[in-house]
């Protein structure tokens, strides 16, 4: 099968055809104008050319969209880390870099074996540009304490989107699909760079953007498994943030971090 062929069948699947097609091209003008002179020889006959414009169909645009996402993400996914850095700082890909005050990269051990990924900045960590500053932070600070880590020592902290998301009224929300998809790349590309031993996935806009999962799938239906994104083991618990509302889910959260740590034994 042709490449045209195979892309028509594709677009066809995704009723995005038909491929539109000019009606008149030039050369028929050209011709319809030498029959006009040969009916009526004794009359000058004008004859223009002229073609309809080009106009570019619904399934061209959707192409070249994907190509140059393609492009985007090759282009990330061969950065260093400085590069990578100076395209999070600048990136204006979604609509979150119109009210953001800085953009939060990620903290934390470039080597590290543990990773920790949230949903998104918040009001503080929008102010000053790094991940979990707030009270969640500490409350992150402390869990890791507890499994004998440090944030900064072997562990890195990053989240699915590097802008803070606000509804209407300028308060923090979960990050759109449209939004962790755009910005995707630039996490997997943080991921690939440290290559750690376990990811820990908190709460559920985590959770879900890294596994691909349903948007209604409930974190509480996540945790107790260990999943993999790629061949790195994965672990789901609760948002730190979550469990300041809901202090007796902390135990189950501490449910989560046992089966983690039992994860990274298991690689070891």
């Amino acid at each position: 099968m042709s490449d045209t062929t195979r892309r028509t069948a594709f677009l066809h699947e995704m009723g995005l055809g038909p491929i539109w097609q000019q009606r008149h091209s030039a050369s028929a003008s050209v011709a319809d104008a030498d029959v006009s002179a040969a009916l009526l020889p004794d009359e000058p006959v004008l004859a223009s050319v002229t073609s309809e414009p080009v106009i570019e169909s619904p399934v061209e645009t959707a192409f070249a969209m994907v190509d140059a996402v393609n492009e985007r993400e090759a282009a990330i996914a061969g950065m260093d880390w400085d590069a990578l850095q100076s395209a999070v700082s600048g990136c204006t890909s979604c609509n979150l870099c119109k009210t953001r005050t800085k953009t939060v990269f990620g903290v934390g051990d470039r080597k590290a074996r543990w990773m920790f990924i949230g949903e998104g900045p918040g009001r503080n960590e929008d102010q000053q540009g790094m991940p979990f500053v707030g009270p969640a932070g500490k409350l992150l600070d402390n869990m890791m304490v507890a499994m004998g880590l440090k944030r900064g020592e072997n562990t890195y902290i990053a989240n699915i989107v590097k802008c803070r998301p606000t509804d209407s009224n300028k308060r923090d929300r979960p990050p759109e699909a449209e939004e962790s998809g755009t910005c995707m790349p630039y996490l997997q590309r943080q991921i690939a760079l440290i290559r750690p031993t376990v990811i820990v996935a908190l709460g559920k806009t985590a959770a879900l953007s890294l596994l691909q999962l349903d948007p209604s799938t409930p974190v509480s239906r996540l945790r107790g498994k260990v999943y993999r994104h790629g061949d790195i083991p994965l672990i789901v618990t609760y948002h730190p943030a979550y469990l300041l509302r809901n202090l007796p889910d902390k135990s189950k959260a501490w449910a989560d971090l046992c089966l983690a740590m039992q994860a990274y034994e298991g690689t070891s």
